[in-house]
């Protein structure tokens, strides 16, 4: 086992929209002693985004960012990250796409998770546009982010099999149980 004394963990940002369940699965998983990343800032583009009550519960600061001028949203976002030491950034249903010039301050280091099989479904409906194209299989992928959307290299995909009775709902459900296990998978693949 290798000597965890002195082994410093990475400085990570999480950025949401929403009900932050991946969210909540990273904190968990920033708290075992083997995990690389301890998450310094929760940051999100919408002030109702449920998900940031888990920065009250388990005490991580969080900014709430008005993207209405995209380029001012990302130039305040920079200086957070830069004034906390952020070198990592993880996407959890975070509803706006990073600029090419954001991007590059964090070369290889912003990943994000997807409710399908990249590159099937990029953007938004996935679990509809894939049960209405009556597809036997979705799942969810772990990418690299790049400025197009959903289109980053893949790190790790998950396949679940698409039941005759799934809704979106259902299929939501069991691709989100894969997720919580395929995002810390994927960070420990880059990171550890």
């Amino acid at each position: 086992m290798k000597k965890l004394i002195g082994w410093k963990k990475t400085r990570s940002a999480v950025f949401i929209s929403g009900a932050g369940s991946n969210l909540k699965n990273l904190i968990k998983f920033s708290h075992k002693i083997k995990s690389p990343i301890s998450i310094e800032i929760i940051i999100s583009n919408n002030k109702k985004a449920k998900g940031l009550k888990y920065s009250n519960q388990y005490k991580i600061k969080k900014q709430i960012i008005n993207f209405k001028n995209h380029k001012s949203a990302e130039k305040k976002i920079l200086k957070i990250l830069l004034k906390k030491k952020i070198n990592f950034i993880c996407l959890a249903g975070f509803m706006k796409i990073l600029s090419s010039s954001f991007i590059k301050n964090f070369k290889g280091k912003i990943i994000n998770i997807h409710p399908s099989l990249l590159p099937k479904y990029k953007g938004l409906n996935t679990h509809a546009r894939a049960l209405q194209n009556k597809e036997k299989f979705s799942g969810c992928t772990v990418h690299f982010v790049n400025s197009k959307l959903d289109s980053g290299q893949t790190i790790l995909q998950e396949k679940v099999k698409i039941a005759k009775k799934d809704t979106s709902f259902s299929l939501r459900r069991k691709i989100l149980k894969k997720e919580h296990k395929l995002y810390p998978a994927a960070i420990k693949k880059i990171l550890s």
